[in-house]
């Protein structure tokens, strides 16, 4: 899946956060949904104008990420 075709980053759009292209839905906001057991036919329905597939890319957008970023332990 090409998550940019879905996902777009702009700083003129909710400060550059990651959104659904053409709107003001941010990745952040789908992961949140999703982790508080909101299925995804419930945020199709508060959000009409977003596809099943954009809901996708923003979970493809998000594993990418992680898998592209370093994490190190901090010392306790």
């Amino acid at each position: 899946m090409d998550v940019l075709q879905y996902i777009e980053i702009n700083p003129t759009v909710m400060l550059g956060k990651p959104v659904i292209k053409g709107t003001r839905i941010t990745v952040e906001l789908i992961l949140e949904k999703l982790s508080k057991g909101e299925t995804m036919q419930d945020i199709l329905v508060a959000h009409p104008h977003i596809t099943q597939e954009a809901i996708y890319a923003a979970l493809a957008f998000a594993a990418l990420n992680l898998k592209n970023t370093h994490y190190y332990p901090i010392a306790s």
